[in-house]
């Protein structure tokens, strides 16, 4: 499946959720592992804002690109942020939707415009 490169220089990125680790099955608890590294791979929520509008979204990344120093409601930086469509059969139902995936997530500030006053 095509991946899709999300360009984010324009965009303002909050951290919504912590990280915590991807869980690949439920029933055991199964850390998900990127596939190439073996890396474990962890997962957080975000709200991305461009253009007056916003969107809640959670990105994969690995364990080893998490920075120290992330705060809830701060903004982030997610380089090399990708998403990729997918579609799946389950129980007989047709699913599908986005899924997002970032080599790192690293505290950022916000932009000079919204801290500007008038």
């Amino acid at each position: 499946m095509r991946t899709i490169r999300v360009e984010t220089s324009a965009a303002t990125i909050l951290l919504t959720e912590a990280p915590e680790p991807k869980v690949r099955d439920r029933q055991t608890g199964e850390i998900a592992k990127d596939a190439v590294s073996g890396e474990a791979l962890m997962t957080i929520g975000v709200v991305y804002i461009e253009e007056g509008e916003s969107a809640l979204i959670k990105v994969t990344v690995p364990e080893s690109g998490v920075s120290e120093g992330l705060a809830l409601g701060a903004p982030v930086s997610l380089p090399g942020l990708v998403a990729r469509p997918w579609e799946s059969v389950f129980n007989g139902q047709q699913r599908h939707g986005v899924a997002y995936r970032s080599a790192a997530v690293t505290p950022a500030a916000f932009p000079a415009a919204l801290g500007a006053t008038a």
